[in-house]
């Protein structure tokens, strides 16, 4: 039994951590060139998952704490119970478990993991001599499918940044706004605030005095334009709109242009080909893949013609393709 504990230190700290318990652990079976969690979780993906120990990975995932890690071809994973809180009848509240053919679900449908991704390394291999020379030092990277509310908001909080910094709004923001879900080593975790949360009328002037800067006024208008207007089921349903059409209503909302509309159609609403275009893009696109375009600037023309361009030559995940 000690032998198995020392490789989940998670468990061996729970002692510190009396107010969450994990779940048995489990696993699914996964090799790691299908994934590779230290690859995608650090990858600027999703912004809810921190390294709690060497190999393992604790982070929010449905309203859930999770700390998953990986041993060969296995992806072990436990879920954390919610802590009791006080309803105002007096009863405690705390969500349902979750049965284990559920959370296998859940990581099964968050990593995507139904997309054979060694044959798609392959074919984007055979059609890109480039990939095929960098692919073999970043094996196993997949696209995440998270939820859509907590990814619009999370890239809403991408512009002019960097992950670190990323990481840490999203962390101010789940404190502020998010219910507490229970505290691990004396860390608390928080669930990804609710649309309704983000539309109170002193949303915005909260997010100044929690260092949000200009996204503030992004975040609580998209807030308030999603929940006056699709709602976060329509928001969901874009899943089913042809790529044009998610990305047009996406760009309608406050803050969001088409990089931040294509992150959200990648990585929640099931568009594969969606290309996220930056600068360090547009600069590979015209230094190593000889892209021709005109100007100096990444302008609305050029970010079509260079996501065109990888679609053409990556095929219908093309976004995927971009990840790795």
């Amino acid at each position: 039994l000690a032998g198995a504990l020392s490789r989940f230190p998670t468990l061996m700290k729970l002692r510190d951590a009396p107010s969450a318990c994990p779940s048995l652990w489990r696993y699914l079976p996964c090799p790691p060139a299908e994934l590779r969690l230290d690859l995608v979780l650090s990858s600027g993906q999703s912004f809810r998952w921190w390294e709690s120990s060497p190999g393992a990975w604790t982070g929010v995932l449905r309203g859930r704490v999770w700390t998953l890690r990986q041993d060969g071809d296995r992806l072990w994973y436990t879920v954390y119970d919610e802590e009791e809180e006080e309803e105002q009848d007096g009863c405690p509240a705390k969500a349902a478990k979750l049965d284990a053919a559920e959370t296998d679900r859940i990581l099964h449908d968050y990593f995507q993991l139904d997309v054979g991704l060694s044959a798609l390394y392959r074919a984007w291999g055979v059609a890109d001599p480039l990939f095929r020379k960098v692919a073999n030092d970043f094996p196993g990277v997949r696209v995440l499918r998270q939820d859509p509310v907590e990814c619009l908001f999370s890239f809403i909080c991408t512009s002019n940044n960097h992950i670190s910094r990323i990481t840490a709004m999203i962390e101010r923001l789940c404190q502020a706004f998010g219910r507490r879900l229970c505290c691990l080593d004396s860390r608390p975790f928080h669930a990804f605030p609710s649309l309704s949360a983000l539309t109170g009328a002193d949303a915005e002037a909260r997010l100044r005095a929690l260092g949000f800067g200009y996204r503030a006024k992004f975040i609580s208008g998209s807030a308030r334009a999603v929940a006056e207007g699709l709602g976060a089921e329509g928001l969901c349903q874009l899943r089913t709109a042809p790529y044009a059409e998610a990305r047009r209503v996406l760009c309608t909302l406050p803050g969001v242009g088409a990089k931040v509309a294509d992150c959200v159609c990648l990585l929640s609403l099931d568009k594969a080909e969606a290309v996220p275009v930056d600068t360090h893009v547009w600069h590979i696109a015209r230094q190593r893949y000889g892209v021709v375009l005109g100007g100096k600037s990444l302008t609305p023309w050029a970010y079509q013609e260079i996501g065109d361009f990888f679609r053409g030559l990556w095929g219908p995940r093309a976004g995927w393709a971009q990840a790795v």
